[in-house]
């Protein structure tokens, strides 16, 4: 089928191919007409496509004023009162809102009543869809096995077989969090040879015959197998569960006195499937994919084959978990991670449809495409739903202040009648990620108080839009010392106060941003409950693996708790948000640091597009310049380049030190991808890489991109490497 033909409605053109996927796949079962779906649409464009671009000039405007502002003060020391009242006068900070409560209703209980670990997946990669979405419950054993929170010091070395000494290791942590979060009246889980059910409670026997119950009886929740006997035992704590799993068909189970084989924790609680930054889908077969993955998961159809041991295997979406609560009664468990799906930013265009054959804003055909995906769940009959409350997540990037939020909140209210939804079936998250958006967020949340379920700070974008607003302020500190910057503590404290007095406590998630380093689990152990401790009711983990083990984080503190502690203890001066990290003109870097700095960033830059711009990978682990995979997407892509831009305008670099610099991180980006068949080394002709003249783009274009995106230098230059050929 040819990709390029299009088919018209009216003032649309819809590429062949949506048409398809709408009218032959998604449509039926709907109860919406395709006309009606294509009117629907072609209204809402008509209504909305010059607010929508009044709105990207209104940004570029603001940002041209504050540079404006910068340059007439150069040399002057910053004044922080004339600065704010200079952003007031432009409306750049919006009016005071009077206090309010967020008054958002159907929200499922994941999303509003249970702390968990939060995945982000790119919708475009069925197996990762498909890990992510079944990654609700994890095996505790297998995470600690197979990762490095156990030390291979002392015989536990990770080895092809089997290794029992690190099986062990993994048993004394199994029965530590048993001890810890669900302790016994007496004893210890550990001298447990035998759990049953009498009378509704759970029993442990120990290995002299004595026996004892829970010390909170309130938290055994259910069984599966027989009274006496049973094959598993399900507890809750911290509104999490897990599943104590018994027999001797396994390993470790059968080393194990009282034969448990496993313990299963409750784990990604939430999943995003993201259509943005994680993905690269720059067409419409890049689309039909994501659209397509989307469609299967609100169906519950979903499936993938995969090879596994040398055999074919299909991979379908879990089922609910079936128990026998205390009493006998049939109890039911959700078995999969509750869905919300991310939508593309209002800046970016799309040509898979066209009005008055000229492109429209990518993200109203998303907001139709997936919330017309998702009556499939809302009105379906299959025993796989996602919404048990009759409600669809949406999550918005990139919004600019609450002018913004509140006219994509009209764009929700258009879509669900234009498919005949119930007002504010279609819920909103706000990803806090935009400097606009941070020292406004009260009025942003106030802005679509009926329908917001989500906000969360996002470090990596911030990041790269406080560089790019701040451009012509000077240049910018060296990347790592940005984390102890004054203005990140206050955004990201700033956005857990904000959140709990509008009042989102037990009514809408508040999450903080990603772990990057996939295979450094022990570091993570270590320090993302700092997180919780924040204020967070969820927070971002790069894989499956990750959420097993950062549950554990949600039984050894209580988020809920600590919410209501930090409602009257956190104090945050806000000001502290609008600081401009500038280096001090007293400092002078020495060549060593601009060099490491610059190669650090360059390496970053190169990993990543070789992967976007040259195999259409939109999420990775990327190895930096000391060989440390990190989870990269373009929100990692968007700090690096604006730094060097910044770095380059202000004359700490030079063009010729970093196209040299580029250059050098080039043939060891090579390096790190040498295994990799389908990868095209970039230095074997650097004048023809697409990739690379793509990173070159990224900063020497970077300062003029509209406010630091990468995605308009990307798209083009990744439709460039499709038609060459990958």
């Amino acid at each position: 089928m040819n990709s390029d033909k299009y088919i018209k409605f009216g003032h649309l053109k819809v590429k062949k191919n949506l048409q398809k996927l709408v009218e032959q796949e998604i449509i039926p079962n709907t109860g919406i007409k395709p006309a009606d779906f294509w009117q629907g649409m072609s209204d809402l464009i008509a209504n909305n496509i010059k607010k929508n671009s009044s709105l990207m000039k209104k940004r570029d405007k603001l940002q041209k004023q504050i540079d404006e502002w910068h340059i007439a003060r150069k040399g002057k020391k910053h004044n922080l009162l004339a600065y704010k009242k200079f952003l007031t006068e432009i409306g750049y900070l919006a009016n005071n809102v009077s206090d309010f409560n967020i008054n958002t209703e159907n929200v499922d209980d994941e999303i509003a009543k249970i702390p968990g670990p939060q995945l982000v997946v790119p919708l475009d990669n069925a197996r990762y869809v498909l890990n992510a979405v079944n990654a609700r419950w994890g095996s505790l054993y297998d995470a600690l096995y197979t990762t490095d929170t156990i030390s291979e010091a002392n015989g536990c070395k990770k080895i092809r077989q089997y290794n029992p000494i690190r099986g062990e290791r993994v048993i004394e942590r199994g029965r530590n969090l048993l001890d810890r979060h669900f302790p016994l009246e007496r004893d210890t889980h550990k001298h447990v040879t035998q759990y049953f059910i009498v009378n509704g409670k759970l029993v442990a026997r120990f290995g002299d015959g004595t026996e004892t119950t829970m010390l909170k009886p309130q938290q055994f929740r259910g069984y599966t197998g027989t009274p006496d006997n049973p094959d598993s035992i399900l507890m809750c704590h911290h509104h999490l569960h897990i599943e104590v799993k018994f027999g001797d068909g396994f390993y470790i189970g059968r080393r194990d006195h009282a034969k448990i084989y496993d313990i299963q924790l409750e784990s990604a609680v939430t999943t995003i499937m993201d259509c943005e930054d994680s993905v690269a889908s720059v067409d419409i077969e890049d689309k039909v994919r994501v659209y397509s993955n989307w469609l299967g998961l609100m169906k519950g159809t979903l499936t993938r084959k995969v090879k596994k041991d040398d055999k074919t295997i299909e991979r379908t979406m879990e089922t609910d978990r079936i128990y026998k609560d205390p009493q006998g009664n049939k109890l039911t468990i959700h078995g999969r991670s509750l869905m919300l799906v991310r939508n593309v930013g209002n800046h970016l265009d799309t040509d898979i449809v066209l009005f008055n054959d000229k492109h429209v804003p990518e993200t109203f055909v998303d907001l139709l495409v997936t919330s017309l995906c998702a009556i499939h769940d809302l009105k379906g009959k299959q025993k796989i739903k996602n919404s048990r409350t009759g409600s669809v997540y949406i999550v918005k990037p990139k919004m600019h202040g609450p002018e913004e939020v509140a006219f994509n909140n009209s764009l929700f209210a258009q879509a669900e009648k234009i498919l005949k939804l119930k007002p504010n079936t279609l819920k909103m998250g706000i990803m806090d990620e935009e400097r606009r958006t941070s020292v406004n967020l009260k009025a942003c949340i106030h802005a679509a108080k009926e329908r917001v379920v989500f906000i969360n700070t996002g470090f990596l974008d911030r990041t790269g839009d406080d560089i790019h607003t701040n451009m012509e302020a000077g240049a910018i500190i060296p990347k790592e010392e940005i984390k102890g910057a004054t203005w990140l503590k206050a955004y990201e404290d700033s956005n857990v106060k904000t959140g709990l007095d509008c009042g989102l406590f037990d009514q809408a998630q508040i999450g903080k941003g990603m772990w990057a380093m996939p295979e450094e689990m022990s570091k993570m152990m270590k320090t993302k409950i700092q997180h919780l401790k924040c204020g967070a009711s969820t927070s971002w983990v790069p894989s499956p693996t990750a959420a097993t083990l950062h549950a554990y984080h949600y039984h050894r503190l209580n988020v809920k708790s600590r919410q209501n502690d930090l409602m009257t203890e956190l104090n945050v001066n806000t000001d502290d948000i609008l600081d401009i990290p500038v280096i001090d003109p007293k400092r002078k870097l020495s060549k060593l640091e601009i060099r490491h700095e610059l190669e650090n960033n360059a390496q970053g830059i190169l990993g990543y597009v070789s992967r976007w711009v040259g195999q259409g990978v939109g999420c990775s682990k990327v190895p930096d310049i000391n060989d440390v995979a990190l989870m990269e997407d373009c929100a990692t892509l968007r700090i690096s380049s604006q730094h060097i831009a910044n770095w380059l305008h202000h004359g700490v670099v030079s063009k010729e030190e970093v196209r040299e610099a580029m250059k050098r991180m080039a043939v060891i980006v090579d390096r790190q991808n040498r295994d990799d068949p389908a990868y095209e080394p970039m230095s074997k002709d650097f004048s023809t890489s697409v990739p690379f003249l793509a990173a070159i783009d990224l900063i020497f274009k970077g300062r003029k991109q509209a406010n630091g995106y990468t995605e308009f230098i990307l798209y083009k230059r990744r439709r460039e490497q499709k038609n060459l050929g990958d």
